[in-house]
């Protein structure tokens, strides 16, 4: 498409409304697992047999690894042959949006491996393009790089992101905060962008992403998300919560609503992001850790989500490799 998704009449709906799949990638990247491929795949796997119960679930695996899919994932979960580099299809895949007659369409933003991190990323920064092909859905090409899990939308015109990562030289330092602020509103559709400092501290090794949203906070609804802050003074994470939320109070969303917040305090041991969780149709996909920071934080989600079902999945591994539930899923909207 030669235009902009906003200019179409397109915008990206809420990851907490209804979606017709989930996209989800086959891990892929040896030199990233090292020993844990086969444990990573298996995460994988049951994180898209607990997504499946609940929505299709299409999971795109290099060429040959069609039937590996099959066995692991049983018959819930559609394997789909593209060629990928890595398995974090919440950053290299599309992002969907919709016009007001339901039409999907799909947006790929550039993509460089978080900041040049990992060589070869040539077939990720195609992936957005071929699934467009793949669903026979118009493609809009944005000429920034940008992750999907580098933001949120509220589906009312709000998106939330943070300074750390998307004002990182290494994304685009050709361009001001200003120009990437229009940037958002023409691919996505929103007139409101809230700005937080921070992301997760230890989040810029080779792994990293340098700051995601995803790994701090989620949506709820409309006007209402989930931040994670640590309320032990001594981890890294306490000030950084802090200023995260002292954002959040400040912020007025793109219907001039203050936002209602709710803390996941994880506690400074935690091995996976509780806020790294994904919305399936009626229920919440989130990490494990095995350790006693989960039930915890499983009843603050149930607390949250009444109207949704809160189901662990096996996260460690998954940790291991940079991420969660949201990093390795993207929603499907509803819609033609």
């Amino acid at each position: 498409m030669t235009t902009t998704p906003s200019a179409a009449g397109f915008t990206m709906p809420a990851e907490h409304e209804p979606h017709s799949g989930c996209l989800m990638a086959w891990p892929s990247r040896a030199e990233l697992w090292g020993e844990r491929l086969e444990a990573a795949t298996h995460e994988y796997a049951a994180v898209a047999r607990t997504i499946a119960a609940f929505e299709p679930v299409t999971m795109v695996c290099n060429p040959g690894l069609a039937a590996d899919v099959r066995n692991l994932c049983g018959d819930g979960v559609t394997p789909v042959e593209i060629p990928i580099n890595d398995s974090w299809i919440r950053d290299s895949g599309p992002a969907f949006v919709r016009n007001p007659t339901g039409k999907v369409a799909a947006v790929g933003f550039g993509f460089n491996a978080w900041g040049n991190r990992w060589h070869p990323h040539d077939d990720d920064a195609r992936l957005a393009e071929r699934l467009a092909a793949y669903f026979s859905v118009p493609f809009f090409r944005a000429p920034f790089v940008l992750e999907g899990g580098s933001f949120f939308v509220d589906g009312e015109g709000t998106l939330i992101t943070t300074e750390q990562c998307l004002l990182n030289p290494n994304r685009n330092p050709h361009l001001t905060r200003e120009q990437i602020e229009q940037g958002l509103k023409d691919h996505l559709g929103v007139t409101t962008v809230i700005w937080l400092p921070f992301g997760h501290s230890l989040d810029t090794g080779p792994a990293g992403t340098d700051g995601h949203v995803d790994g701090v906070l989620q949506y709820v609804a409309p006007g209402r998300v989930l931040l994670e802050a640590v309320s032990h003074n001594a981890s890294p994470e306490h000030e950084r919560g802090l200023r995260n939320l002292a954002a959040l109070h400040a912020a007025r969303d793109a219907r001039g609503r203050s936002l209602e917040v709710t803390i996941l305090d994880p506690g400074p041991n935690a091995t996976v992001s509780y806020a790294n969780h994904y919305l399936a149709n009626g229920a919440v996909i989130v990490p494990m850790g095995d350790d006693e920071a989960d039930a915890p934080a499983l009843d603050v989600l149930r607390r949250a989500h009444p109207d949704r079902e809160v189901v662990g999945v096996p996260g460690e591994t998954i940790a291991f490799g940079g991420g969660g539930p949201h990093c390795i899923t993207q929603q499907i909207p509803e819609g033609t």
